[in-house]
């Protein structure tokens, strides 16, 4: 099961993607987290869905220097990474 995430809000500089990668991993969870060029963060997450549900809740707060404004949610076709790695890109 996979969900696609777009963070927005002040979560560039903040250390929210460091954060994010984190909490996935201790979470179980592979994929990535990268910035994006309006200023909203972007990440892609695959694992159980217990796990998926507990980063999108971390997502909606993100570390405490982010002000988090809105969490838009998808599923998607993405495949896994074959290493079960988190990279921030």
């Amino acid at each position: 099961m996979a969900k696609r995430l777009m963070i927005e809000g002040r979560v560039q500089g903040v250390g929210y993607r460091v954060s994010f990668a984190d909490q996935a991993l201790a979470l179980g969870l592979s994929g990535w987290v990268r910035n994006r060029r309006d200023g909203s963060v972007e990440a892609c997450v695959h694992g159980e869905a217990v796990a998926l549900e507990a980063i999108i809740l971390w997502a909606r707060r993100g570390p405490p220097a982010a002000l988090v404004r809105n969490v838009t949610i998808e599923d998607v076709e993405e495949p896994e990474p074959l290493d079960g790695t988190f990279k921030i890109c």
